[in-house]
This record gives C-alpha cells, sequence and structure tokens, in this order.
C-alpha cells in the first residue's frame, strides 16, 4: 500500500494516478476526504498533516509515504510512520533546497529535508524546478485580452510539468534503487516567460503579447498572491539570480525511460483552463 498526502493537489492527484497505474494499491489523502475521479485501486482517505494524530490510523499497512513539506507535524507524522511500519518517503521539495540563499523558501525546504533524514526511514527527496502549472495564472489575464503582462521577463527557467514530477515519485514509492538520493527535475527546454505566451497563443489561436513587468511591478504582484517572507524569497530567486533554473537536466528521463512532456504538450492538455 502507497500513501500520497496532499493527494488532490497538482503533484499528488498525479502520484495517485502514477501509483494505481502500476497496479499497486494507494491511499489518497487530503483534509477533505475528496474521492471524486480518483483511479481504480485508489481509496480517499482523510487526514491533516498539521494534525499527525489523525494519520495514524491510515498508516496501517503502509509501505511507502509520499510526503509534503513544510507541515508543523511533519516530524511526528514521520515517527508514527516508522512505528507503523512504513519503509521509504519521498519528499516532495525544490531546486530552492540547494539554493545558496537563506530565505523563507529555503528555510523551510531544508528544515523538512533534515527532518526526514533524521527519521531513520528511507528517503527520497523530488527538487523541481518551476511547474508549467503555473502558466494557469495567467488565465485572468487571457479572460480579459490579448496582453499578458509577465513577471521576470528575461529570466529562463526549465519548468516541468506536474506529471512528469509524479513519475518520477512513481518510481521511487515502487523500488527501493532510489533511495538516498535527491533528484533535480526539469523540463526539456529552458524557456523565457515570452515564449511560454508564444505557445500558449498558438495553442489558442489569439494573437497574444507578452508585456514584463518592471522590478516594482513584479514587487507588488507577488506581494498581493503571498506573504510578504515568500514573496521576497521570489524576488531573491529570480530577480537577484539566487536560483538558476534554466538547466535542462536529464533525470526524469533517466529514471523513468521517457523524456519530460514539452510546455506545448501541456498547454495544449489543459488549453480549456484558458
Amino acid at each position: 500500500m502507497i500513501l500520497v498526502t496532499g493527494a488532490t493537489g497538482n503533484v499528488g492527484a498525479h502520484v495517485v494516478r502514477a501509483v494505481a497505474a502500476e497496479g499497486e494499491p494507494v491511499r489518497a489523502l487530503s483534509r477533505s476526504g475528496e474521492g471524486a475521479g480518483l483511479p481504480p485501486g485508489a481509496e480517499a482517505v482523510a487526514a491533516d498533516l498539521n494534525s499527525p494524530r489523525t494519520l495514524r490510523g491510515v498508516l496501517d499497512g503502509v509501505r511507502a509515504l509520499f510526503l509534503m513539506p513544510g507541515y508543523e507535524g511533519q516530524r511526528a507524522v514521520l515517527a508514527d510512520a516508522r512505528s507503523a511500519g512504513v519503509e521509504r518517503v519521498v519528499m516532495l521539495s525544490g531546486m530552492a533546497a540547494k539554493a545558496a540563499d537563506h530565505n523563507a523558501v529555503t528555510r523551510y525546504l531544508r528544515a523538512a529535508e533534515e527532518e526526514v533524514r533524521e527519521s531513520g526511514l528511507a528517503w527520497t527527496f523530488l527538487r523541481p524546478a518551476s511547474f508549467m502549472s503555473n502558466a494557469l495564472s495567467f488565465a485572468d489575464q487571457l479572460r480579459k485580452g490579448d496582453e499578458v503582462r509577465v513577471p521576470f521577463p528575461g529570466v529562463r527557467t526549465a519548468d516541468i510539468d506536474p506529471y512528469d514530477i509524479a513519475r518520477v515519485a512513481a518510481r521511487a514509492l515502487l523500488s527501493s534503487e532510489h533511495g538516498g538520493r535527491a533528484y533535480s527535475l526539469t523540463g526539456p527546454q529552458s524557456l523565457l516567460p515570452g515564449d511560454r505566451v508564444a505557445v500558449l497563443a498558438e495553442v489558442l489561436g489569439r494573437d497574444l503579447r507578452a508585456v514584463g513587468l518592471t522590478d516594482e511591478e513584479t514587487r507588488e504582484a507577488l506581494r498581493a498572491a503571498f506573504p510578504a517572507p515568500y514573496a521576497e524569497a521570489f524576488l531573491r530567486f529570480f530577480g537577484d539570480g539566487v536560483l538558476d533554473e534554466s538547466q535542462v537536466l536529464p533525470t526524469v528521463e533517466e529514471v523513468t525511460g521517457r523524456p519530460p512532456r514539452t510546455f506545448l504538450q501541456w498547454a495544449r492538455e489543459h488549453a480549456d483552463a484558458f
């Protein structure tokens, strides 16, 4: 049995499907216990990672755990998992965990990884670049017109489809050969924000124009969308350049045997969201 936390989220939902597709029983954990749309072989369960006692019953019979980072109850969840006989944990972390900076995001990712290392469980860390699904933040602008205002217009990133993160996660959950590994994961292309807008224009059949935000406009937009410490972290990453997500890495194909999806493939699959 595999337990997937954050099972209704961007990555977790794909992990549930990827594990179920391998014929492995999977428990899909979310706060709501929502079970709509789960694949055959998946069981919906309700629990809260900030309240470790709510997970104790769902850990029975679990041999591998997909874990979201940064919850207050993480250390207790890991201890209960070990007591329940869980063998390994695969944690969704991020490239920011290895950035040479000390901000709100790097701190919580490093702390989460350290707790897993100290748990006594076998572990694998997944450190993806930015998600292709972040482009969904353009949807509101596209409903109003053809101009798309983008932050960090000169910064290239090798964004990854959450689907591909899940494929790697499934391999690590189902096999012990990935223990003790921290996998940096990227998509197959290093693109500018304007490049992604051009791909969306092609897919949607519209004459879209990317307009770069100024540094101050970017700061205001981030502070409107995130708590101040996290907004400042993103400014450090991509404004000051302390995090480089531009390099395309072969990890997804090395682990899964198949190349990661392109942004064009992602955009075609999610065109209705725009």
